[in-house]
């Protein structure tokens, strides 16, 4: 075996099911090893952006390690924002980056793709990933890879591995995966009761789950336990699409002032707000009508959870969902009183009236009630505050570090991460960044729906800064550049025309299909609107 196979061997044992990547010439001889040994498919993309996009949505998608191969220098940098993307929002991403073999490192010339010096590559990928290695010994190679990819699974974040290419096809000893880390069980017991008993002391307890839960495959557990436990339930924004296939007593998704009334009222004045596995940043909790007191909280995050001013360190969620599970009685508790589940728009009338962006929203929901629920993939802005009210489905979106450009690749490597037809939907702005990725779905038998919304604008950013002319964009007729893609296009301005063009789309398989959606400037959803004031008065 050499180091190449046997880095893919490890890579597949730990959960990887595909790669995503761009090849170049420090990466050229993996790329072979890849393509020949046929140890994980290969997608190619078509700039590098993506190619950490797509693997970022299918490290979401399975709950397991997504994987991006690029070249050195003008590949790996190339990728900066959206592996910073995945370790914001906890998505273990291994990138693995050709490099210059150790010979051409010492002939005391500068090399191509070279900015300072050979390791700033390196030093970069240290402040976006939790775990990084060059393979320049094969003898420690096994252990290193070992290392990188506990440290991946293990904190649900990216990890960097740096393949020189004169290392490729050195023999090298099969990869033992390394174990777990260690933790007390006594202080997990101790944190388990703590936390059972300030729920139960609790006047108004509420259980919030976020990203962690699907990044550790939690979803069934935690909804026995929001079954047991008989709180009421809701997910953060970044945690949208948690328990969609589950009968938990989910209410619906907390966005402070811009949610719904009742649930935010049901948070904010929670005084033991159960906190599993979110993210505690703006998006998730800093649009709230009164200020959260997180003293008042338990916050089970980052294999720590804090009670108060208790912090119990090195208490994985995992086992923390079991302990819990092991002291409830293995029956549905009485639900306590809570808002009733959050409702969702129906029954578009198919009429003259022209789009809003609440209308795409609700043929969505129509057209999920008619054949089944889809994966959706959404970019930032307004695409994605209109998937609130999209009934529960399968998500992946930015909704923490919200980068623009995620939507299309992301919803290619739904497609490639799981075989089953995405929804996308993404703006013109971030249609422009990374939308021509369409052009890859014909080689490989893609066929995502595309919901383009076309309001020639950067809307979201409008909405903050409205007297600003730069957010105004020109129309550059997306839906007549399909076909020249490999897809199918089509232009809509009014309800009659969306609800017709997406039950076309989902009756036509074989080829993408790109639904232009065009609505007015200044056009915005409910839940954007909300949170925009909110946002403007928390600044103010």
């Amino acid at each position: 075996m050499n180091l190449s196979e046997a880095l893919l061997h490890a890579l597949k044992a730990h959960g990887a099911r595909e790669i995503f990547g761009i090849p170049g010439d420090y990466a050229l001889p993996f790329f072979k090893v890849i393509e020949e040994s046929a140890i994980l498919p290969l997608y190619t993309l078509s700039h590098e952006p993506a190619v950490g996009f797509a693997a970022d949505a299918a490290a979401r998608i399975h709950s397991a390690l997504g994987v991006a191969v690029v070249t050195y220098g003008a590949g790996a940098l190339n990728m900066v924002n959206p592996v910073a993307a995945a370790f914001a929002e906890k998505s273990p991403v291994v990138v693995v980056s050709g490099a210059p073999g150790k010979g051409e490192a010492q002939r005391g010339l500068l090399l191509h793709h070279q900015a300072k010096s050979l390791d700033s590559q390196l030093r970069i990928f240290e402040e976006i990933t939790c775990a990084q290695t060059c393979l320049t010994d094969a003898r420690s190679a096994p252990a290193e890879i070992a290392r990188v990819l506990r440290a991946c699974l293990s904190n649900s974040q990216p990890v960097y591995i740096e393949l020189p290419r004169d290392m490729v096809t050195l023999p090298c000893e099969a990869v033992a995966a390394a174990p777990e880390p260690a933790f007390d069980p006594e202080a997990l017991a101790a944190c388990a009761d703590e936390i059972l008993a300030r729920l139960r002391a609790a006047r108004s307890p509420v259980l919030m789950i976020g990203v962690e839960v699907r990044r550790f495959g939690l979803e069934q557990r935690v909804a026995e336990l929001a079954r047991r436990l008989g709180l009421p339930v809701v997910t953060s924004l970044l945690g949208r699409g948690l328990l969609a296939n589950t009968d938990a007593p989910l209410l619906g998704t907390y966005i402070g002032v811009a949610g719904l009334p009742a649930i935010t009222e049901l948070v904010e004045k929670s005084d033991a707000l159960f906190l599993l596995g979110v993210i505690v940043s703006d998006t998730n909790l800093g649009v709230s009508a009164m200020h959260i007191d997180l003293r008042m909280s338990i916050q089970a995050l980052n294999r720590q959870v804090c009670i108060g001013h208790h912090v119990y360190p090195e208490i994985p969620l995992g086992p923390l969902v079991d302990a819990l599970l092991a002291r409830l009685p293995a029956t549905r508790a009485a639900a306590a009183p809570h808002p009733a589940p959050a409702s969702y728009p129906r029954r578009l009338p198919a009429d003259a009236a022209p789009i809003t962006p609440l209308d795409i929203a609700t043929a969505i929901n129509d057209l999920m009630d008619a054949h089944g629920k889809m994966p959706i993939a959404t970019d930032i802005g307004d695409c994605m505050f209109l998937a609130m009210d999209v009934e529960h489905t399968a998500l992946v979106a930015p909704g923490y570090y919200a980068t623009m450009g995620f939507g299309v690749p992301a919803g290619l490597g739904l497609q490639a991460a799981t075989g089953q037809r995405p929804l996308i939907i993404v703006g013109d702005g971030a249609f422009q960044m990374t939308g021509w990725e369409l052009g890859n779905c014909l080689r490989y038998g893609w066929d995502p729906i595309v919901l383009l919304i076309n309001n020639a604008s950067w809307e979201m950013l409008r909405a903050f800064q409205p007297e600003s002319k730069f957010n105004d964009l020109a129309d550059w007729h997306f839906a007549e550049a399909a076909n020249a893609l490999g897809g199918e296009g089509v232009r809509v301005h009014t309800r009659g025309e969306l609800v017709q063009a997406l039950n076309e789309a989902q009756r036509r398989r074989g080829k993408f299909q790109l639904i232009e959606a065009m609505v007015a400037r200044g056009a915005k959803s409910p839940t954007l609107t909300r949170f925009v004031e909110g946002v403007k008065s928390k600044r103010a």
